[in-house]
């Protein structure tokens, strides 16, 4: 057998030996200490770690760079103690969308793809805004980028009606028309409704929406410093009531912080039974999810980045490794078992939250992995450089030329 791709002297996170990895048509045909025949390309590793590529299950894709377009009173209001006026940031970010044109988005997009692809991460759950002002321009952009990064950073597009359901009429038929469109994914922020008769009518109408489409969900939930929000809730229950079980994912949660301890413990409970993984991005907001406690309970947590220079957030590079890094300080999970589950959030516990199937570098899997300049995980998070070589569906990214 001939191989598309040789990596000699890879070494593993599961194995003590090194081993030559083999790929063919796309996907992982041969992991064995030597392998003999022939590939048209062969990297050598030179024994440093090879491992799944990474995978970030939360990124406003749309609004990324568009810090320099605004103030930092949104900034301001989400990050200032214990956020208790996120929603009021909100309503001041939403200004940026008054400008929304699908050209200068699709140059940003590209930036941060681009960006994507060489820090190793392959897969994107990607939201973009969809209201009275942004309209469908976002979700266009997004559409068009998703084309031109095909197999080489996968994007799935949610179409997220940012500003409320409710409280932007007409923006649920804009749902309709996204996903009609080609979004993958319908997307929710039910606390910022004023009611909770209408977050359970936000969360009922986009569960329609994607049960429709058979469609995932991904929904910002309880993301304000208000111990009393219950939108965590309503979309287990709802998810469970529906059918939807492993097809809801929640996003923040981070009142679960200010959560009572009797109430919490039955989150966990609720969690599980749904199937609801939780996406938690610590270093965005002084409150965040319970990540420790809700893995310790057997609930599915995951890392994403959120957002890169917008008004929720000043920086971020795409790198998932420097969003691990940043997550074990904030999660104070800096332990060796610790600090390697961090690196699960990241990679194969990310994509199960994504529902990305036979994610795990293993024979028969797709072959989406990175060969780092670290000898292990420990080393990756703590330098949280680039990889050495990125592969996306078996195939060797060219970053030079992807980046030119």
């Amino acid at each position: 057998m001939i191989y598309d791709l040789i990596i000699r002297d890879a070494r593993l996170r599961n194995r003590a030996a090194k081993v030559d990895i083999g790929i063919a048509k796309g996907s992982i045909q041969k992991i064995a200490k030597k392998i003999t025949e022939r590939g048209r390309k062969v990297i050598p590793a030179g024994g440093n770690l090879v491992t799944e590529s990474f995978v970030n299950p939360h990124l406003h894709l749309d609004k990324v760079y568009t810090l320099e377009r605004q103030d930092s009173t949104a900034l301001e209001s989400y990050h200032g103690g214990t956020m208790g006026a996120a929603m009021k940031a909100i309503e001041r970010a939403a200004l940026v969308k008054n400008t929304y044109d699908e050209r200068w988005i699709l140059k940003n997009v590209r930036r941060a793809l681009r960006l994507a692809a060489r820090f190793g991460n392959t897969h994107i759950r990607a939201f973009a805004d969809v209201d009275s002002k942004a309209k469908l321009i976002g979700v266009k952009a997004l559409l068009k980028a998703r084309e031109e990064f095909k197999g080489v950073v996968d994007i799935q597009v949610v179409a997220f009606p940012q500003d409320g359901v409710v409280r932007e009429p007409g923006t649920t038929d804009l749902i309709r028309k996204a996903m009609d469109l080609g979004a993958d994914v319908v997307g929710g922020i039910p606390w910022i409704e004023f009611t909770a008769a209408d977050e359970r009518r936000h969360i009922d109408e986009m569960l329609e929406i994607a049960k429709a489409h058979d469609a995932d969900v991904s929904m910002l939930v309880d993301d304000a410093g208000d111990s009393g929000l219950r939108t965590l809730e309503m979309l287990a229950v709802r998810a469970v009531e529906e059918g939807r079980t492993g097809r809801c994912l929640a996003h923040h949660a981070r009142a679960m912080s200010l959560y009572p301890e009797p109430y919490f413990r039955k989150i966990c409970a609720l969690l599980e039974r749904a199937g609801m993984g939780v996406i938690t991005d610590p270093h965005t907001g002084p409150l965040h999810a319970r990540a420790k406690e809700l893995i310790a309970e057997g609930v599915l947590v995951a890392l994403g980045q959120d957002d890169i220079a917008d008004a929720y957030y000043p920086f971020g590079r795409n790198n998932m490794l420097e969003v691990g890094f940043l997550a074990a300080h904030m999660l104070w999970m800096t332990t060796r078992p610790e600090i390697e589950k961090i690196y699960d959030m990241i990679t194969v516990d990310a994509a199960r939250a994504m529902n990305l199937e036979r994610f795990a570098l293993e024979v028969g899997s797709p072959a989406h992995c990175v060969v780092l300049d670290a000898k292990s995980v420990y080393d990756a998070l703590w330098r949280h450089e680039a990889p050495l070589h990125v592969i996306s569906h078996g195939n060797l990214v060219d970053i030079e030329s992807l980046c030119a």
